[in-house]
């Protein structure tokens, strides 16, 4: 097709073509927007691994960037769990699961409830893997759960922690050091990883900060306003920071286990930065959770669709952490970008004061949270057996009631009779 018309071009003129003229004004305007499409994709996931048989637990693997990277080890054959914030039961996730074992062929995929806006739920489901003998197989653990919220849309979770800092940070923390001993009992010979989804907006965040994120304390009479410490401004990048140094923390802590074989450890921590992607977080944050935002993001979507990526694009570079086989070997602790290896933008995230000072605050944070958890837990149950007790006597009161209401109905009719035969 293309031939006859250039040869036509050539011998009786572009004039003689329709709409030529047209083509070539905007061919160049056409060729550009291509190429800036094509550079903000970013890389391609070119490695590939035997994932047959290998276990992975994915958080915020129902939507997004989790849920590529979900359908791409299923197709793969991997056996895949769902750590969802919804019960195994809820009828939209059934249906979900089913499609996915539909689409790839693979009937590996289940769900756990894990809400990590929830450090019970977090710890009810890591105590019951690790409760096991001999340990369960574990080959990879894939942290892509994360929320962006708005800057007015501040808001705290049943722990009394702040929802930004605890789903993108401390419920990690939390998952990841209860599950550390099914992960050092692996053996030796097993590609283990633990591949945390990263973002580039850990570089301004201020470390300095951390103390702000405490949970907030009762006031009391003798209590100042100086003594309060306020959150920082932006909880999302102190939350990535933290995660980030966290994650060379859970290295140290992996490497320093002597195992009862003497060989090396099997696990190893990467940090992956995804980029900027049109995920249903990061269109909330866009639109500042409102209709009017939404609106103006509707009318401004071809420039996300060029300067973002797809949540397809954005998973390679998991994917590329999770298969490509340099990392299978190694210290850990990398992080990678567009399907490659680079260094990271600030040198303290490998500063093991500042990855001890963090480890304390969290697990002090978190001690603090669930003993008021299960304070408030002990509370709620007491009420309900009390209400459950109430329910009870006021039943047997009832039914008390309506058989001596029945036995007096049936005595009275019967010396009714009586007192008519009589007469």
């Amino acid at each position: 097709m293309p031939i006859p018309i250039i040869a036509q071009g050539l011998r009786e003129g572009i004039s003689s073509i329709p709409h030529a003229w047209s083509f070539i004004k905007y061919a160049p305007w056409l060729l550009v927007l291509a190429v800036l499409k094509w550079y903000f994709e970013g890389a391609r996931n070119t490695s590939e691994r035997m994932m047959r048989s290998k276990v992975i637990m994915v958080t915020g693997g129902t939507s997004g960037i989790g849920a590529t990277v979900v359908r791409e080890l299923a197709l793969r054959g991997a056996q895949v769990i769902l750590l969802t914030r919804q019960p195994p039961s809820d009828l939209f996730l059934m249906e979900y699961i089913d499609d996915l074992r539909a689409t790839t062929n693979n009937q590996l995929i289940y769900a756990e409830q894990v809400d990590l806006a929830s450090l019970h739920s977090v710890r009810t489901f890591a105590t019951k893997w690790i409760d096991n003998i001999p340990p369960r197989r574990l080959d990879s653990i894939i942290l892509c759960g994360g929320i962006a919220e708005p800057t007015h849309a501040r808001g705290r979770t049943l722990d009394g922690i702040d929802r930004e800092w605890q789903v993108n940070y401390l419920a990690n923390f939390h998952l990841l050091s209860i599950l550390s001993p099914a992960l050092r009992a692996q053996p030796a010979h097993r590609d283990v990883r633990v591949i945390f989804a990263n973002c580039s907006s850990y570089i301004g965040a201020d470390f300095t900060q951390l103390e702000g994120m405490a949970r907030p304390k009762p006031q009391t009479s003798k209590s100042k306003a100086q003594d309060v410490i306020p959150p920082p401004k932006n909880v999302y990048a102190l939350a990535k920071l933290s995660l980030t140094i966290f994650a060379h923390s859970f290295q140290r802590h992996l490497n320093a286990y002597k195992r009862p074989d003497s060989l090396p450890p099997c696990t190893r921590v990467i940090m992956v930065d995804p980029g900027l992607c049109r995920t249903p977080g990061t269109r909330r944050w866009l639109t500042g959770g409102s209709l009017w935002g939404l609106a103006l993001y509707l009318i401004t979507w071809p420039i996300w669709w060029l300067v973002l990526k797809s949540p397809q694009q954005g998973a390679q570079s998991i994917l590329y952490a999770s298969m490509e086989a340099e990392y299978g070997r190694g210290d850990g602790g990398w992080l990678i970008k567009e399907c490659r290896q680079v260094d990271y933008a600030r040198s303290d995230v490998k500063n093991d004061e500042v990855g001890k000072k963090l480890w304390e605050f969290s697990g002090k944070m978190i001690e603090e949270a669930e003993k008021d958890s299960a304070v408030r837990r002990a509370l709620e149950k007491k009420i309900e057996e009390e209400a459950e007790k109430v329910r009870v006597q006021k039943g047997e009161k009832k039914a008390r009631e309506e058989e001596s209401s029945k036995k007096g109905k049936s005595d009275g009719s019967r010396r009714s009779r009586k007192g008519n035969g009589n007469k």
